[in-house]
């Protein structure tokens, strides 16, 4: 029997022979599988697809092991991860201690961090984790960074205002560039093919030293309205609120809280999730059979009236209470 395969399919196969890396490649083989009639045509081609992912599965682990080895992997905690990249000397290391708990060493001399730092950061009744990284210019700590780069829900650019940030913010993108990794933009019609379009954001540190308010206009008016930017000095505790609060807002979440119908509110642990999503993404959030089985919703916050009946598309937005009836 013929496999009878659609354009689609070999779109996917084509990108598949481009993929340099395993994860690209695996994305492909899962898109061609996807795509891919099941009848018995296709039997010996999906085992064969199969056999792919496995094996490319298989080399993708032994990167992960690798770059965990050199501690340049930091696995996912809190409602987001934010990974902080820069040139030599920037301030990270400082920027982690200031807004977690966490103990990096920190020197006034360049290439202290030799290994990926994590902390977790608290905004209001939620944590974000941080990671500080080793200087984004040495090549090898590049690739062993770039799984986690890839797989970061926010890339926080960090310049020194003292110096030239303009051109140390042109240096870290052009470093993310050779990882694949580009500013998200929003239009995927935009983006180089091949790519991964990341949430960034500028932050420009060491705000305390002498000129760097000119610096910093110079900055804004060169990268505003391409990444969200925040100034602040580390050394100095200012900014730092502003700070914790560009780094939610880039994150672009949502927290809603849930309500048992004939109870309180817990507002005590809020589910995290992305801007726009529904009032059935936070079912299928919290357990697959409330998506499953969900009747309707009940909304405190967004809705025209507090306690209205709403619809499972129903968009919701970070406060909301939400209850379901199943």
């Amino acid at each position: 029997m013929p496999a009878n395969l659609p354009p689609q399919y070999f779109e996917a196969e084509k990108r598949y022979r481009l993929a340099k890396d395993p994860e690209d490649k695996i994305g492909a083989l899962q898109a061609m599988l996807a795509i891919m009639p099941k009848h018995k045509g296709t039997d010996k081609l999906h085992a064969e697809l199969r056999r792919k992912i496995a094996k490319l599965s298989d080399e993708a682990e032994r990167k992960y092991a690798t770059a965990r080895k050199a501690g340049l992997y930091i696995g996912r905690e809190g409602a987001g991860q934010v990974i902080l990249v820069g040139v030599a000397n920037v301030g990270k290391s400082q920027l982690l201690a200031s807004v977690t708990e966490a103990s990096p060493e920190i020197a006034p001399y360049p290439y202290t961090t030799k290994t990926a730092v994590p902390g977790m950061m608290k905004f209001e009744d939620i944590q974000i984790q941080l990671v500080d990284t080793p200087p984004i210019g040495d090549k090898q700590v590049r690739i062993l960074l770039t799984n986690s780069l890839r797989s970061a829900d926010l890339i926080a650019i960090v310049v020194d205002l003292g110096a030239e940030p303009a051109g140390q913010v042109e240096t870290t993108l052009e470093a993310l560039r050779e990882a694949r990794i580009e500013p998200s933009s929003g239009n995927h019609e935009e983006a180089t093919p091949g790519s991964y379009q990341k949430k960034m954001l500028i932050i420009g540190n060491k705000s305390d030293l002498p000129g760097s308010s000119d610096k910093w206009e110079e900055l804004m008016s060169r990268y505003s309205g391409f990444v969200p930017m925040v100034s602040t000095s580390a050394k100095e505790g200012k900014g730092l609120d502003k700070l914790k609060e560009s780094i939610y807002k880039a994150l672009d979440i949502v927290r809603v809280y849930t309500k048992a119908p004939g109870s309180k509110a817990d507002l005590t642990e809020p589910v995290i999730l992305r801007r726009g999503s529904t009032a059935m993404d936070a079912a299928e959030s919290i357990h697959k059979d409330f998506q499953q089985n969900l009747k309707y919703v009940v909304v405190w916050g967004s809705g025209k009236y507090d306690g209205q009946r709403v619809s499972r598309d129903h968009a919701l937005q970070d406060g909301d209470v939400v209850e379901f009836h199943v």
